[in-house]
């Protein structure tokens, strides 16, 4: 989605987002976290006041359009961090496992993980590999 603005930080995006969003709450995903499953995103949804985020941080998480004022007057006044914006939300913490939230930048990072396959067959979060 082009945001319209040559700022490029979380915060444009999430206000961008929030602007196009159909529903009342949205969930963000930062591309670098492939192994966030659907259920985690459910859980920040439902757990979502102005805003949801995890231990990590800011994304992944789920934002409800009562948080648009305060996004947009901090990205308008150049204070694009979203950790710092989600302080002045109303905003709930959720728990979800390490694993999932696990960063992958390059192949490296990718190839240091194993994800593990439950015997349903359905794919889980990966564990940290050997190091």
């Amino acid at each position: 989605m082009d945001d319209g603005i040559d700022v490029q930080a979380p915060i444009a995006g999430v206000v961008a987002g929030l602007r196009a969003a159909r529903f009342e709450i949205s969930v963000f995903l930062p591309v670098d976290t492939p192994f966030v499953r659907e259920r985690e995103l459910r859980r920040l949804a439902v757990a979502c006041r102005d805003a949801a985020t995890t231990q990590a941080g800011p994304l992944p998480g789920a934002y409800r359009r009562t948080a648009l004022a305060v996004l947009e007057r901090r990205l308008e006044a150049g204070e694009l961090a979203l950790r710092d914006a989600v302080e002045e939300l109303d905003a709930v913490r959720v728990r979800i496992d390490e694993a999932a939230l696990a960063n992958v930048n390059t192949p490296a990072d990718l190839g240091a993980l194993t994800p593990p396959v439950p015997p349903s067959g359905s794919p889980r979060a990966p564990r940290a590999g050997p190091a």
